[in-house]
């Protein structure tokens, strides 16, 4: 059988205990919501850029499909196989080393097995942030974070992944590296090639290493739980606190009463921090380089000011760093609390937030009377999770997004804005993208891999 045979070279790469068949690899083939599973021929687990080299030469020259795998967190199908040709799996958990820390540049270069958290924490023994973070940092790789175009609570001050990139490392479709490892901010040489594998879902190529942009760490934070009258009255609040408060308003969030209620019924010692006395909330969250009082301070005001214009019904400032981490926790277990049901992560244009919330509900209450919407995200950048119904529900998916993307396309909005397309919305983008743009995405793929081997199914 060729099974045998690959599996003895590509251990001869990687060594015999990293490479995993059989039930050993039965986690790797399949996505963290269960929703897409394919068989590979097995999976390879490089611990060094040399190795993930050899490993796709290998798999180039007996045309095998390579599937790069981070922490298999995605939600869009894009980390696992397909199952429809040969493939093999390779797993960046290994290659999982801090390079180097510069913090008179603001730089930390890592490898792309690297756990988000643990790049948070290398970052905060330097009095550094880096500031990309999401529900699933405790698990996730920044390999995957960074092919994904990683969004997060932050992307309000700091920008997604793309923004937080100043080199790379990459292995390519023949198994050539390409070493963009540098920490320039400044680098007018022609195309920026980085950003060709930043969002490319490993259709492209391998990440195998990052130089990441670190910032000062904030010596002083606010975080604050509002009830609002309504989406339309969080997004006026989003103005009157950029306006108050500049720069300093880092995260923005809108969530639901159903939400919350959720995550209530799933950690029942979890606080209500207001009580239901509101149908919606934002989550604020503010930093800044001063002191934490006059941070406070400022704050208070705004709030004050905002809920004399009936903007804010009413609010609760965090009084210490347990309080803050508490609020967030509501926040990252909403998507837990509310698991099976048909899931859209999408983006409009941050005045039109209201009005899709109100055109999409009022759709979906006519098609489906009774099933409920879990809405929340990141209002700040305009990104929204909708999600809607129960498990019964999913089985239906195709006439809910028909739904929901219907709605986003005609306010001029994103099917996806930070999980990417994986298998999920590879078929459902070409209905929202121009002929032209997308024509000009296969002629890349068809340029840097023109065998077609790299995350094979996915994107595109």
């Amino acid at each position: 059988m060729i099974e045998a045979p690959i599996i003895e070279q590509f251990a001869a790469i990687v060594g015999a205990g990293n490479v995993l068949s059989g039930a050993d690899a039965d986690a790797f083939f399949t996505d963290w919501r269960r929703q897409y599973r394919g068989e590979a021929l097995c999976v390879v687990r490089p611990g060094s850029t040399e190795e993930v080299a050899q490993a796709v030469r290998l798999a180039a020259r007996r045309r095998l499909g390579v599937v790069p795998q981070g922490g298999n967190t995605g939600l869009c199908g894009g980390s696992v196989p397909t199952g429809a040709r040969p493939e093999i799996v390779v797993s960046m958990s290994r290659m999982n080393r801090v390079r180097a820390v510069d913090p008179l540049n603001n730089t930390l270069t890592v490898e792309a097995g690297c756990v988000l958290a643990e790049i948070q924490r290398v970052a905060a023994r330097h009095d550094r942030l880096f500031p990309l973070s999401l529900a699933a940092e405790g698990s996730c790789q920044i390999g995957g974070n960074l092919s994904t175009n990683a969004g997060g609570v932050n992307v309000l001050r700091y920008g997604n992944a793309r923004d937080l990139v100043l080199g790379l490392e990459v292995v390519l479709p023949d198994g050539r590296v390409w070493n963009g490892l540098r920490g320039l901010r400044k680098d007018n040489t022609g195309y920026d090639m980085k950003q060709l594998f930043i969002g490319a879902e490993g259709t492209l190529g391998i990440i195998t290493a990052a130089v990441l942009k670190l910032f000062p760490h904030p010596s002083a934070s606010a975080t604050a739980w509002i009830a609002v009258k309504s989406p339309a009255s969080a997004v006026e609040l989003l103005a009157a606190l950029r306006s108050a408060c500049g720069d300093r308003l880092t995260a923005f969030e809108l969530i639901s009463r159903r939400c919350v209620d959720a995550v209530l019924a799933l950690r029942p010692g979890t606080r209500d921090p207001l009580g239901a006395n509101a149908q919606w909330y934002v989550l604020a969250e503010l930093s800044d380089s001063g002191d934490q009082a006059t941070l406070a301070g400022l704050v208070e005001r705004a709030l004050a000011e905002s809920t004399e214009r009936g903007l804010v019904i009413d609010a609760a400032l965090s009084a210490s760093e347990a309080q803050a981490a508490a609020l967030w926790q509501i926040r990252e277990t909403i998507p837990e609390a509310q698991f099976a049901n048909v899931k859209h992560d999408v983006s409009v244009p941050v005045s039109c937030i209201a009005e899709f919330i109100a055109q999409t509900d009022a759709a979906l209450g006519t098609a489906f009377p009774g099933m409920p919407v879990y809405c929340f995200g990141h209002i700040g950048d305009g990104n929204l999770h909708y999600n809607v119904g129960d498990a019964a529900l999913v089985a239906r998916r195709g006439e809910v997004n028909r739904l929901v993307y219907e709605a986003v396309s005609a306010l001029g909005g994103s099917i996806s804005a930070e999980h990417g397309l994986g298998q999920l919305k590879r078929e459902e983008i070409r209905h929202h993208k121009a002929a032209l743009e997308l024509e000009l995405m296969q002629r890349i793929k068809q340029a840097l891999d023109p065998d077609g081997l790299m995350n094979p199914g996915k994107l595109l």
